[in-house]
């Protein structure tokens, strides 16, 4: 990219992803607002939301194939309009049968869009200017996400209007995409999942951005039923989503601030925690107006963080020709977890009510909670061994003589002029006394809390990254001290 302004070069995807995003946000709430004044049962709410979830899954493999047969732009422009004609096919019948294929074709759809505007970032963009690119494009996406709610909220009694607003900016987010003139990135290739191998080397993260997919689908595809079931009107309802979102939006740039100086999987396992009380007192608790809110708000921040925080720690414990793999994982990993999720919940609701939306979020959470103290403690046993081992390896004889050329000369075998010859030269005397190789002095085992993410060293199958070094790498090591390991 040679232009200063990455916000100005990259003008055009940014204002496309702010379109998609208003359309995309307001379709789910729309539809979960629409079939919970129509009365219909949770299970059917919650499918859709699985549908979706599903279709981004199955997008992952097919947006590969498209982008690289008929390139970036054509690709976008097609899933755009096929999903802005499924948008309108709500109009056309109520059939919850079709909704749910809908929803599926939406969720591919929507796959092969993201990919187009995410690949074409990363190729484009300089290395210095990475950051602040994502951060905006990240920020974009939110500020779409929350108007679409706003929209929402102009119709209190939805009708055909927000689906028509919602199919025009699936429409007009072609127009900026398509007038670019910038170049065209190269055809994507393809990621190959290692899935398996990805869990043994990073359990806590995989295991917390499913946590964090379930929680996710449960309540963009929920809470607008749990909030109408609570009596609140549509622009009520928008409200509520709005400021949970928001919640999310602000809570990124701290959080990855404060990510960066305390260990990622300590975070994790404070927001699991607090997550639990929180969203166990929502279930419980007749909260409403200003306090669920306020609530609302926490959760946002507890919640949207666990994807983010995840994903970097998963990163930052694998080599670099690793990450493409590990990119495609943790997008399944999130899809499945986002699949299961609102089918779990819905069935809840169903069954006992509405709150059990937050009653299942606390169980996930305190799920979460108890595996990364599982994995954890695994871990510090797993450093602890290994620490021994490295200590009795290297624990050398005391005395000066057993490290001198002399004495070999107290054994018989080793001719006497060889001796005399090592002890007159000083270079090998002088290598005589270095650390022995592969050994670092500098790594101070004790000074890990519980920062690394990974299992016990992998079967000899795995994923080249995963050496023992790299299975005790730590967060707190310095971007040095981790490549003297290697």
């Amino acid at each position: 990219m040679t232009s200063k302004s990455p916000y100005r070069s990259f003008s055009a995807l940014f204002l496309t992803t702010l379109l998609m995003l208003v359309a995309q946000g307001s379709l789910s709430t729309y539809l979960g607002l629409s079939l919970a004044q129509q009365q219909v049962d949770s299970i059917w709410i919650g499918a859709l939301m699985s549908c979706y979830y599903f279709g981004l899954v199955l997008g992952s493999k097919l947006g590969h194939k498209v982008i690289a047969r008929v390139g970036h732009i054509r690709a976008f422009v097609a899933s755009a309009a096929i999903v802005s004609a499924c948008a309108m096919t709500h109009v056309l019948t109520s059939q919850l049968e079709v909704w749910l294929v809908m929803r599926v074709i939406v969720g591919m759809g929507m796959m092969c869009q993201y990919m187009v505007l995410e690949s074409w970032l990363n190729e484009q963009t300089e290395s210095s200017q990475r950051g602040t690119v994502f951060a905006f494009y990240m920020i974009t996406s939110y500020l779409g996400m929350i108007g679409g709610q706003l929209m929402l909220s102009q119709f209190p009694e939805l009708g055909t209007a927000p689906l028509l607003i919602i199919s025009m900016c699936y429409s007009l987010c072609i127009v900026p995409i398509a007038l670019t003139k910038r170049i065209h990135p190269a055809p994507l290739q393809p990621a190959p999942l290692q899935i398996m191998a990805f869990w043994k080397l990073v359990p806590q993260s995989l295991t917390a951005i499913s946590v964090a997919g379930m929680m996710a689908g449960s309540f963009y595809g929920l809470a607008p039923a749990y909030a109408a079931a609570k009596g609140m009107s549509t622009e009520q309802v928008t409200l509520f989503m709005s400021v949970t979102i928001l919640a999310g939006l602000l809570a990124q740039w701290p959080m990855g601030k404060i990510s960066d100086r305390i260990p990622r999987s300590r975070i994790l396992r404070f927001n699991a925690a607090v997550l639990t009380i929180l969203t166990l007192l929502i279930a419980l608790l007749p909260l409403s107006g200003a306090l669920l809110l306020a609530a609302t708000f926490c959760y946002g921040v507890l919640a949207f963080t666990l994807y983010p925080i995840a994903s970097a720690f998963a990163n930052q414990n694998v080599e670099q020709n690793d990450r493409v793999a590990l990119s495609a994982t943790v997008l399944l990993t999130f899809g499945l977890g986002a699949c299961f999720g609102p089918l779990l919940a819905s069935a809840l609701m169903q069954l006992v009510g509405p709150a059990m939306l937050y009653a299942f979020i606390s169980c996930c959470a305190f799920t979460l909670f108890l595996r990364l103290l599982r994995v954890n403690y695994n871990q510090k046993q797993v450093k602890r061994m290994m620490d021994e081992q490295q200590n009795a390896q290297f624990k050398m004889g005391s005395g000066d003589l057993v490290s001198s050329p002399l004495a070999a000369a107290l054994d018989p075998r080793v001719d006497e002029e060889t001796v005399l010859t090592q002890m007159r030269d000083e270079e090998f005397q002088a290598a005589r006394q270095q650390v022995p190789a592969g050994y670092d002095e500098d790594i101070d085992w004790e000074k890990s809390d519980d920062s690394f993410d990974d299992a016990p060293t992998p079967e000899p199958d795995d994923i080249s990254a995963a050496t023992p070094a790299d299975s005790v790498n730590s967060e707190d090591k310095t971007e040095g001290d981790a490549n003297k390991t290697g």
